[in-house]
């Protein structure tokens, strides 16, 4: 209450004030608008006139009169179009029928001064309105459409929200008029800025560009529009390389430093959200900047269509984009603008200025005198030829859809409202009656357009993709492309439609082609983004996947994990499976190693023959033939255990492998170890009946090799009984292949069993090393020596190469080592006596032993006495 008593002391002190001061907009003797008569009353705000204060009056005379500096040509056409949909909805049988719109066209000038006058001149009915009181009487008034700026419809929606009268508006889109809070009265027929930057941010996002430029106004509205743009795009990926914001006045110095920045910015694609004039300013600037191949991605096509008035700009424009709502057509219209004359409508008081300025001739009765060259207008002058530029863009029709909302409303209170169990009659109806009607109106167009407003006011519509385009006579202009609908989505994805030929790539030249915009070039399959150091996520580097990763699809982020069963091809897009492999008996490797083990092991079987046969000859006798035995079925056992190694390894495999490689190679170098303390022991025996005589039994030898051999016996036990070896799958070594190997089970004892067999051969070089001296009838020390310097050499070399080899190569390694020391110990120390048994039989017999044996006893005594004697003793003493 308390503000309904406030508000017309303060609306009355504003409005004294106001316009008691000199009004522009005044015409002497004529009325400020374009008045019809009918049943009911529709008022329409249209920005006709861009009026200017003009001198300010001294209160001694009446204003000059009416100061227009320009007319928008637009703002007339949309009025005419109020104009007919009017006449149309009249002549129409089924909607309000015997009811008859009448309608009050007002001009705001394009100013909220005189936006706000003109509304409430239109509700109190009179020209010098007073707030809160109607002094005129006469038909109902319904409601009123307009005003064409947002910030003219604010003031009016702020003054009308007030006595919840019914506001349309066709052309404000400020987003926070779908506030019913602050406008519970306010609806318009088309979107929010709000929504169409959303759509406008989708064909971004459909297009795939990753690279953009904002442009942008620096007042409320523009600020709110690229951080929505921003926020939104960089939801999906899009990175914003400059937010421009171009000041509200028109600043050159401010627009020259925007030009430079474009000319330094790499994204192809600029999102505009400018007004008409701004972008204009900015489009000069660029004509003479080598600027090219930039794609202008706009939320309006007004604008644009504007823009491609100026001479050259095409050049700069081509392959815009730009979103118009989805609007009704206003069928008939056009005909209706050509046969439209000043004098079939004297009651228009705007008619005649729009003539003047839209044929450039004067009126006749508006000079005394006629200036040379100047035109006069005959009021015969067709529209025909002066149609409005890119009429399927302009929206000359805009208060069509308006004027057909506010009348479907109205149709509906007098015909299905009931107030007060009362029906409600045409010329007894409250304006808030209209506004619910008008809230809840769901009609279709005669051109079959469906309208139906949202919970906010706003008009629920797809939008319209326009796209720059030469025809081929080189005539250029916006063609509609596609289509965006918000109310079907998918996420926050709204449904793009794009016709086939609109390719964002340049495979088909016929297509109309969309340049890309990225920062940087996609990452093809086989690569993953590495981002660069302080730049955008959109700014990457491409990296090839590492091995046993892979990348089946462009830009992804990170490189995937191929599975355990499967390896990444060559050019890491994609996984292949491994194949399992091992050492087998069938590849050229495994058959010729067993070759080697199967010839080593019938070699030592045969040299075992061989002693066998000349089993009583001098050669074989010396140092125990028992271990000689011994050792060639050892070695033999030796060269057979290597085939274990060979073939799919499974359990029975893995559990002999090493054991049997363990105790068989023990056995051979314990039988070495057995032969050479045999010939130490030997020599050190000096008198008989000695004690260390009874080492030199056969029996005490044999108790050599199965002590030794039972301790690597018993390792082994241990190590097949706690942790024994068993089959298992390298995925690692081979990234191509499964490698089926034997795992060792406990490496500790294993490594235990390989000491041991090495504290062995090195106890056993080392005595047969210092035993080497020793005569040589009865000695074979050196070539024990050397046979087990070849066996130390070769399992030496064999632990680096056994640890850095991978794969298969593990096991060719293993018994390439078995083989050599196996070669190494039956060459070195059977070889030379096979060569004396086959070769030189004369050697293998009692006198030859004895002959030589006493040749070296000579020497020996020789050596010894010139040793031990001095140079000056006689001739005879040596005797």
């Amino acid at each position: 209450m308390w503000l309904c008593t406030l508000f017309p002391v303060v609306f009355g002190c504003v409005f004294v004030s106001a316009f008691s001061s000199p009004r522009a907009w005044l015409l002497p003797r004529q009325r400020r608008h374009f008045d019809r008569p009918g049943d009911v009353i529709v008022g329409g705000s249209f920005s006709i006139f861009d009026l200017s204060i003009g001198t300010l009056s001294d209160f001694t005379v009446p204003p000059s009169g009416l100061l227009a500096s320009d007319i928008s040509k637009w703002g007339y056409r949309v009025a005419q179009s109020f104009v007919f949909a009017i006449e149309e909805i009249n002549r129409s049988a089924h909607l309000l029928p015997n009811l008859t719109l009448g309608f009050s066209i007002r001009n705001s000038g394009d100013s909220v001064h005189g936006a706000v006058h003109e509304t409430m001149s239109f509700l109190s009915r009179q020209e010098e309105p007073i707030p809160n009181y109607t002094c005129q009487h006469g038909s109902p008034q319904a409601a009123l459409v307009g005003d064409t700026r947002s910030s003219l419809s604010v003031s009016m929606a702020r003054l009308l929200g007030l006595y919840k009268f019914p506001q349309v508006s066709y052309s404000s889109s400020l987003p926070s008029l779908s506030d019913k809070i602050q406008f519970p009265s306010f609806l318009r027929t088309l979107t929010s800025d709000l929504t169409s930057c959303r759509a406008v941010t989708q064909l971004i996002i459909h297009f795939q560009w990753s690279w953009v430029i904002i442009l942008a106004h620096d007042d409320d509205f523009g600020q709110q529009a690229s951080s929505l743009a921003n926020q939104e795009l960089s939801s999906f990926g899009v990175c914003i390389e400059f937010t421009l914001h171009v000041p509200s006045h028109e600043s050159m110095g401010k627009i020259g430093e925007i030009v430079q920045k474009m000319q330094k910015c790499t994204a192809r694609v600029v999102l505009v959200f400018l007004s008409n004039s701004n972008f204009q300013l900015i489009l000069y600037r660029l004509l003479g900047v080598p600027v090219s191949g930039q794609v202008w991605v706009s939320k309006g096509t007004l604008h644009m269509a504007l823009a491609l008035s100026i001479p050259g700009i095409s050049q700069v424009l081509f392959g815009t984009f730009g979103l118009l709502y989805h609007s009704c057509r206003a069928t008939g219209f056009p005909e209706f603008l050509a046969n439209l004359r000043p004098r079939h409508t004297p009651e228009d008081m705007f008619i005649k200025k729009f003539w003047e300025f839209t044929f450039d001739c004067t009126w006749p009765d508006q000079s005394s005198t006629v200036t040379e060259g100047v035109q006069l207008c005959s009021g015969n002058e067709s529209l025909i030829n002066k149609q409005y530029p890119f009429p399927e863009v302009s929206k000359i029709d805009a208060a069509y859809t308006a004027v057909y909302s506010i009348a479907h409303a109205l149709h509906d209170v007098i015909t299905n409202g009931q107030q007060d169990g009362k029906s409600t009659d045409s010329q007894d109806f409250q304006p808030w009656q209209l506004l619910q009607a008008l809230r809840n109106v769901h009609f279709k167009t005669p051109d079959g357009s469906e309208i139906i407003f949202d919970a906010n006011g706003d008009l629920v519509t797809k939008f319209d993709i326009f796209q720059g385009q030469k025809t081929p006579e080189g005539v250029f202009r916006l063609v509609h492309v596609g289509m965006i609908d918000p109310q079907v989505s998918s996420g926050n994805k709204m449904k793009v439609h794009l016709k086939e030929e609109i390719q964002v790539s340049c495979l088909n030249a016929e297509m109309t082609l969309v340049p890309t915009s990225v920062c940087s070039e996609s990452c093809l399959p086989g690569f993953s983004q590495v981002p660069r150091l302080g730049a955008p996520q959109c700014c990457f580097d491409c990296s090839p996947c590492p091995e046993g990763q892979f990348a089946d699809k462009k830009d992804m982020k990170r490189c995937l994990l191929c599975p355990k069963e499967q390896y990444s091809s060559h050019t890491r897009d994609r996984c292949l499976p491994r194949t399992e492999i091992f050492l087998a008996f069938e590849e050229p490797l495994g058959f010729m190693l067993a070759l080697v083990a199967l010839f080593l092991a019938g070699l030592a079987v045969l040299v075992l023959g061989v002693f066998l046969k000349h089993r009583d000859t001098p050669v074989v006798r010396a140092n125990n033939r028992t271990l000689s035995y011994f050792l060639l079925i050892s070695l033999s056992l030796c060269a057979l255990c290597a085939l274990l190694f060979l073939g799919r390894p499974s359990v029975p495999t893995c559990l002999l492998r090493q054991t049997t490689f363990a105790v068989v190679f023990t056995v051979a170098v314990s039988s070495v170890l057995a032969k050479t303390l045999t010939v130490v022991l030997a020599f050190r025996v000096t008198r008989p009946g000695a004690r260390i005589q009874v080492c030199l039994s056969p029996g005490a030898s044999t108790s050599v090799v199965l002590i030794a051999s039972f301790m690597q016996v018993v390792l082994c036990g241990v190590w097949l009984a706690t942790s024994p070896p068993f089959p298992d799958r390298d995925m690692v070594s081979e990234p191509q292949h499964i490698v089926i190997q034997c795992q060792e089970g406990s490496g500790t004892i294993f490594f235990c069993v390989l000491g041991y067999l090495g504290f062995l051969a090195g106890g056993t070089f080392s005595v047969a090393f210092l035993a080497r001296g020793l005569p040589d009838v009865f000695n074979e020390t050196k070539f024990l020596a050397f046979s087990m310097l070849l066996f130390c050499s070769v399992w030496t070399a064999f632990l680096p190469l056994y640890h850095s080899a991978r794969g298969k190569s593990t096991a060719a390694v293993e018994i390439f080592s078995i083989l050599a020391s196996t070669a190494g110990l039956l060459g070195g120390i059977f070889i030379p006596k096979c060569y004396i048994i086959l070769l030189r039989p004369e050697r293998n017999t009692p006198a030859w032993l004895k002959h030589d044996h006493k040749a070296q006893q000579n020497r020996q005594s020789e050596m010894l006495q010139r040793r031990c004697l001095p140079r000056s003793a006689p001739q005879g003493f040596m005797t």
